[in-house]
């Protein structure tokens, strides 16, 4: 899943979808979402439907239920049963209402200041068994791992990008300023001062004032051989 998404909202998108079909039943659709709890913010960073979504919201308006506190204490929460829950304030009664009477919070442990879990709910009590919840802990647990993975690939692919961006964005700046050179009969440095001026008269960023210097000569804008 790691290497088949783009993205790590992706692949938690895939991870929530997975945990939802697996815990559903040909009677009962299970639905699924990731919560990622940041300092001082908590968001839903993917989910298995829309209606999965909105069952988060829920939490985080009464800033309680199995989910959150999973995340938080990194221990698995079981709700039985909502209708007969005596835990989480009122928020009971309200998933009740919106026809949920099951779910399992279970933590997926991240590096730094972030916490995460995954939200199962369904819609009829007792759903989940003994069996479930300790497949549920066991995927979390692999997503962990994976999570953290993904983290790395996408920082790491970030990294490569802007690092692209920047060797691209070096040579114009260079061929730029050997022409300059040539025109004048000057030093590099003389160049590059000649391009910050124009850069900064014209409110126009550097780059983009080399790539002018460049293609006033009928030169393509060339790109740099760094492959990262």
């Amino acid at each position: 899943m790691v290497l088949e998404s783009i993205d790590v909202e992706g692949f938690l998108t895939n991870l929530a979808k997975l945990a939802a079909g697996r815990f559903s039943s040909p009677d009962t659709e299970v639905l699924a979402a990731v919560t990622l709890l940041r300092p001082r913010t908590k968001a839903t960073v993917a989910s298995s439907s829309e209606h999965a979504q909105k069952l988060d919201e829920v939490q985080y308006a009464f800033d309680d239920g199995p989910c959150l506190r999973a995340a938080r204490e990194e221990r698995t929460y079981t709700v039985a049963d909502f209708r007969t829950e005596t835990r989480f304030g009122k928020y009971p009664e309200a998933i009740a209402d919106h026809g949920i009477l099951s779910a399992i919070g279970v933590p997926i442990p991240l590096d730094g200041d972030a916490n995460s879990g995954l939200n199962l709910y369904a819609p009829d009590a007792g759903h989940f068994t003994a069996e479930d919840i300790a497949e549920a802990e066991l995927l979390a647990r692999q997503a962990s791992k994976s999570l953290r993975m993904a983290v790395r690939i996408a920082k790491a692919t970030e990294t490569s990008q802007h690092l692209k961006a920047a060797m691209n964005s070096r040579t114009v700046i260079d061929v730029a300023a050997g022409i300059i050179m040539a025109q004048n009969r000057c030093s590099h440095d003389t160049a590059l001062t000649i391009l910050k001026a124009a850069s900064s008269g014209r409110n126009v960023k550097l780059n983009a004032v080399a790539s002018t210097v460049v293609q006033s000569l009928g030169q393509e804008i060339p790109n740099t051989h760094f492959d990262g």
